[in-house]
């Protein structure tokens, strides 16, 4: 273990890397002992433009035999799975706000056309289209309590209906300081050399040490064995040149993968879109490499707090205390051995 931002000297005197408990790590793949690694990969979710479709939800599971776990709705909005855990590796967020999408405009021209008009009257008077053969309409759903017949009930107590959905597909971060590594007691978690951190599940022995060590809770142990699951970002597919199964599946392109610095450039130009258009609330989250946990192999454009979508604000890898933890300790125990010593010697013989 170094400081960060430190180096060491690599045969022919050439700079190699060595692995830190926190700060900027810029080759977490050559710290991790690979001498000829490729670009690190990572995942750049854009919340912007997903559609909560779940398909990336679905393809993880189907590539990974990822068993289900939850087909009925939590009541959470359209959500059914809550969280990430040792049986969803990708967890899609549905997030409803009563506000309109930074940006937009409300009460829309929408050039004399009243959708509330038009939907009061429909099915109820002559002008209305008759429906085809074999149709039926629907009856009227009653009104709201001393509002008059007819009449639909605006969202909001001025009349206006704004609602915007946020929706975001989570992942493990695949930080570049991984807790959960540095923990684990038998070497069950590995750096690959694409710098993702996968779980071997024939090494792990369901310690469950990395679980509280991952400061975002991604990491879980499965009920029926202890042991731990998570992304691994489809390390069998990376290795024959193919991308992770739910960036494949994603329709809008919400998920994209790609080497990380390509991915942290276009985010930033993302961003700085959005902003001209009008969408002040967007931020990346995670892309920082002077952050908590040295920035993380996932990262994302959020519209609103990360809290929000259920993420920390702040959060920092749980290990990066341990050397002055140590220290103390150690100190602490010098400290006992004197003073045990000193009353040895001062008793009278």
């Amino acid at each position: 273990m170094t400081e960060a931002g430190t180096t060491a000297t690599g045969p022919g005197g050439t700079a190699r890397w060595e692995n830190q408990w926190y700060g900027p790590q810029p080759n977490v793949a050559q710290a991790a002992g690979y001498a000829d690694a490729p670009p690190r990969m990572g995942f750049f979710t854009d919340t912007s433009v997903c559609i909560g479709c779940k398909a990336c939800e679905v393809a993880c599971k189907e590539w990974n035999s990822v068993p289900e776990d939850g087909l009925e709705l939590t009541g959470m909005s359209y959500d059914n799975t809550q969280g990430l855990g040792a049986d969803t590796w990708r967890h899609v967020a549905f997030i409803e706000q009563r506000r309109p999408l930074a940006g937009q405009e409300p009460g829309v021209d929408l050039g004399g056309f009243d959708v509330f008009e038009a939907a009061r009257q429909l099915g109820s008077t002559p002008s209305t289209p008759s429906p085809g053969p074999g149709t039926t309409v629907p009856p009227p759903e009653p009104s709201a309590a001393g509002e008059p017949a007819g009449t639909i009930s605006p969202v909001s107590p001025d009349g206006r209906t704004e609602l915007r959905w946020l929706m975001s597909s989570d992942v493990c971060k695949h930080c570049t300081h991984a807790a959960c590594l540095d923990v684990c007691p038998t070497g069950a978690l590995f750096r690959t050399e694409f710098g993702t951190v996968v779980v071997q599940q024939d090494v792990c022995n369901g310690c469950g040490y990395c679980v509280p060590a991952c400061p975002y809770g991604v990491i879980d142990q499965r009920k029926e064995d202890g042991r731990v699951w998570k992304c691994t970002l489809c390390y069998d597919r990376l290795g024959v040149g193919m991308e992770p199964a739910c960036a494949k599946s994603c329709p809008t392109d919400s998920i994209q993968f790609g080497p990380l610095d390509e991915l942290r450039e276009r985010a930033a130009a993302r961003v700085a879109r959005l902003h001209a258009a009008g969408v002040t609330d967007a931020r990346l989250y995670g892309e920082s490499p002077d952050d908590g946990v040295g920035g993380d192999g996932a990262f994302f454009l959020l519209l609103d707090e990360p809290e929000v979508y259920g993420l920390p604000p702040d959060p920092v890898v749980t290990t990066r205390d341990l050397p002055a933890m140590w220290k103390h300790a150690a100190t602490a125990a010098v400290s006992l051995a004197a003073l045990a010593v000193a009353s040895f010697v001062r008793r009278p013989r």
